[in-house]
């Protein structure tokens, strides 16, 4: 099978070429979710065309992130290299990070892909810091979805658990929100535990989360995990984080 040839790109010309792709109704979805960065607009779908064009590239990943341009650090995020980003990376990707768009799914879907990604959610989820905090809860999600369940320590998801139960109610507002995530998660990805999940999601109930300028509803996670069950599709594991 021949080898994929990927072709060498600039970070000024992925960025003329992100700013052709842009659209102002797209960017406007971008902006309700509260981010002040530069924004043209990308749909997901068309910067995949450039991850197809450039490949995993480390470097230009890096590059792309600092421009603060919303795009391109979402971009970044997708041609990354999970082996080759340092903790010291992540939570720069994180502190530049404005928008749970970034926080939540770039930054914690690429940190689920590292071998650090679960000590470093640990540290996050302790923080005094709304961004930082669900990055956290959204890197372990994200960490149980691409881990055998032998690989996880059932012990600590277990009191991660217990926490989401007894402090969920009382957390910031993103921070409700994906520590829901995280309880559907276990039920959904870790079979050893999907009955206890499912208890603590009955015994939490709806989570009220203001999702601002959006359409975007909160799942009940009870429900949600009783959907997965009956699809059969509860200790599914996904290829990898980034989608």
């Amino acid at each position: 099978m021949a080898t994929k040839k990927y072709i060498s790109m600039t970070v000024h010309e992925v960025l003329d070429e992100l700013k052709a792709m842009g659209n102002e109704k797209t960017g406007d979805i971008y902006r309700n979710r509260d981010t002040q960065l530069d924004v043209f607009g990308v749909k997901i779908g068309d910067l995949k065309t450039i991850v197809k064009k450039v490949g995993k590239n480390h470097d230009l990943a890096l590059e792309l992130y600092n421009t603060k341009n919303y795009d391109a650090m979402y971009l970044a995020g997708l041609i990354a290299d999970e082996k080759k980003i340092t903790k010291e990376d992540l939570n720069h990707w994180l502190d530049l990070s404005d928008t749970y768009l970034l926080s939540e799914f770039t930054v914690a879907w690429l940190a689920a892909e590292t071998d650090f990604g679960l000590e470093l959610a640990l540290e996050w989820i302790d923080q005094d810091n709304e961004l930082i905090e669900s990055a956290g809860w959204s890197t372990i999600t994200s960490y149980m979805s691409v881990h055998p369940d032998e690989d996880l320590d059932l012990d600590l998801l277990g009191s991660l658990l217990k926490r989401c139960q007894l402090t969920i109610h009382d957390q910031k507002n993103r921070v409700r929100y994906t520590m829901n995530s995280f309880v559907i998660g276990v039920g959904s990805f870790v079979l050893p535990m999907a009955d206890e999940a499912r208890a603590v999601a009955e015994a939490i109930g709806n989570v009220q989360v203001s999702m601002g300028k959006t359409a975007c509803h909160v799942p009940n996670a009870s429900d949600y995990i009783a959907n997965v069950w009956k699809k059969g599709y509860q200790g599914r594991k996904r290829k990898q984080a980034r989608c």
